[in-house]
């Protein structure tokens, strides 16, 4: 279907006719490490500045086939014992690193004035499923013990990431609910994330051309990540969700993932769970680390944050 059929704001048609113009292949056209750079060149032209900050810096934990990096942000030198946003981005399981996502992270921890940690899970197609679940798992769980490398003392999890980060976010707060760590997971907050099968919704058929990501890239992640759809530790809504903690969802109004993230907030609903759910019209998959080439894209992720800040506040 074509753009013109949906509402598309100002900046996000710009957007989308530069990279017309551009012809960039697909992502699923070139060598795993040329989409890799690729992902991080868009970042660097379409990507806002990183806010400055107190405490940048790299650390490592223990994981699963060695160390795992992380990266740590505070907006604060030194801060009173309080929660700790675990950050696991995007990017199909397959491109996409902290790098990337730098800017979004500073980003959150001034708003949310939490510590945040970023996740540096294994990426496929070298270590497919169940590597990065592993991996985003024993990160929360060593962060939870408010080890003395980060000078911290947590008293609860948030869990947030996007897209792939999304699925990986219900999956280590699933694993967290059901086998807890040292503190609980207080809040998550997936944002257009895979939760189940995405190749029945119309979300796909309709934006899964034009808009950014398409479902030939969605087709070759998930091929790449070479899990099994029957298993919940790759499609959430497959298993148990009872025990989700209290949830913000959010979605593009022009993302293929869009009926992805509207179902997932809806079983949540219906099983009782605490949800705010925030659907961003005219908008495509990705705008929280396109916000210079998508400036409107900025309110959005203003709204997801205060609504992560109003979900927190009830939640304590």
């Amino acid at each position: 279907m074509a753009a013109t059929e949906h509402f598309v704001r100002e900046d996000v048609r710009g957007f989308l006719n530069m990279l017309e113009q551009l012809g960039r292949p697909g992502v699923e056209e070139l060598p795993v490490e040329e989409g890799r750079e690729g992902m991080r060149v868009m970042g660097q032209m379409a990507e806002a500045d990183p806010r400055d900050l107190a405490v940048i810096k790299d650390v490592t934990c223990p994981g699963p086939a060695g160390d795992i990096p992380l990266r740590f942000y505070d907006k604060r030198e030194t801060r009173e014992p309080g929660p700790c946003v675990v950050f696991i981005h995007g990017g199909g399981f397959v491109i996409g690193d902290i790098g990337v996502y730098h800017s979004l992270c500073t980003e959150i921890a001034e708003q949310l004035d939490l510590p945040v940690v970023s996740v540096e899970y294994r990426l496929a197609p070298e270590h497919p499923f169940p590597a990065a679940p592993d991996d985003c798992e024993a990160a929360a769980r060593w962060i939870a013990s408010s080890p003395a490398a980060l000078g911290r003392e947590f008293t609860g999890l948030v869990i947030t990431g996007d897209s792939a980060g999304g699925n990986l976010t219900i999956v280590t707060t699933n694993a967290l609910a059901n086998d807890p760590a040292d503190v609980p997971v207080i809040v998550q907050a997936p944002i257009y994330p895979v939760a189940d099968d995405i190749t029945k919704h119309q979300s796909l058929r309709d934006f899964g051309e034009g808009f950014l990501l398409t479902s030939a890239t969605m087709g070759w992640f998930t091929m790449q990540y070479a899990g099994d759809a029957t298993d919940p530790r790759h499609t959430p809504m497959v298993g148990d969700c009872s025990n989700a903690p209290p949830t913000v969802v959010c979605t593009a109004g022009l993302d293929p993932l869009r009926d992805s993230g509207r179902n997932y907030a809806a079983h949540l609903i219906q099983q009782g769970t605490e949800v705010c759910y925030l659907e961003f019209p005219g908008i495509i998959h990705g705008f929280t680390t396109l916000r210079k080439a998508i400036p409107s894209g900025q309110k959005d992720l203003d709204a997801f944050l205060a609504a992560v800040k109003l979900m927190l506040e009830r939640a304590r």
